[in-house]
């Protein structure tokens, strides 16, 4: 069954007096294109983690965000930069003496001026803590599987639907075409008739035109086609695998054949009917934008 590009995942588990959350977004997008977000210090875990989500979605755009709220993933420790501070010291008092300035200077005026002192984060060596995010990240995945299938099923049943909507302007079609093509052949005769009246045509020549007329206002050949390219769709709406460009270039090929319909229909009802099929296979293509 087809699976939609969107859907969403979410796991999460106690570590370290907080919480790690890993969440799973993913919407359509002609491709596979996989965005990572990480606290400092886990950027290690970011190709393995797209690693897993490229297995898991063929096509859209996917974004795994790992969070941990309450807890820390980063070591911080308070630096400070000697030299930069005798820098300080010096050009103070050289400042100082320049200027002939009163006051002192001391340890909280040198230890304010700007990147004297410095916090340095590192990561935590926990290898538990990596493995519980890779753990979660997988559980996450597997929901947003889950939900995208659900969708797919969805879709699936819609399309359907759009599709038998389809069919039965392209019966209503099929039974129209002999009788649209027999009025329209006698118009041309009857027209014919009065030009052989009146001495102007020859007649064996009006009688080969009028069987290239009628050659080319037959659509059987595009009906069968569009007979093929529905069935064709219909029997990938049940396939597992990332169906969704197969289904663009199909719905791609239908409109191809009702367009063609469409130019060689001279009669007002088949053209009513032309034209609902355009719009049901809009309805398609689009709902197909959805298909991963």
């Amino acid at each position: 069954m087809i699976r939609s590009m969107t859907g969403y995942g979410r796991k999460e588990a106690a570590w370290s007096g907080g919480t790690v959350v890993v969440e799973v977004r993913s919407v359509n997008n002609r491709f596979c294109e996989v965005s990572v977000r990480l606290p400092r210090g886990l950027t290690v875990l970011e190709d393995h983690l797209k690693g897993l989500a490229q297995k898991q979605c063929a096509r859209g755009r996917v974004e795994l965000t790992v969070s941990i709220p309450g807890g820390r993933e980063t070591k911080r420790t308070l630096q400070v930069d000697r030299l930069l501070a005798k820098q300080y010291h010096g050009l103070l008092q050289q400042i100082q003496r320049e200027l002939k300035l009163g006051g002192t200077i001391d340890v909280s005026l040198v230890a304010g001026m700007k990147d004297v002192l410095y916090v340095t984060e590192e990561p935590v060596d926990d290898s538990g803590l990596q493995t519980l995010i890779k753990k979660l990240a997988a559980g996450a995945l597997a929901d947003l599987d889950r939900m995208r299938r659900r969708e797919g099923k969805a879709l699936a049943a819609h399309l359907e639907a759009l599709l038998r909507t389809l069919e039965q302007d392209r019966q209503a079609v099929a039974v129209r075409v002999p009788q649209a093509q027999q009025e329209h052949l006698a118009r041309m005769r009857a027209r014919v008739e009065k030009l052989l009246e009146s001495g102007r045509a020859d007649a064996g020549r009006l009688e080969q035109e009028l069987a290239i007329l009628a050659d080319k206002s037959d659509i059987s050949e595009e009906i069968a086609r569009l007979d093929s390219h529905l069935a064709q769709f219909r029997q990938t709406l049940k396939v597992a695998a990332p169906a969704g460009k197969t289904l663009d270039f199909l719905t791609q090929e239908m409109g191809r054949e009702i367009n063609t319909m469409g130019s060689k229909a001279n009669d007002s009802q088949l053209s009513q009917h032309v034209i609902r099929m355009k719009g049901g296979l809009e309805k398609i293509r689009e709902q197909t934008q959805n298909v991963e």
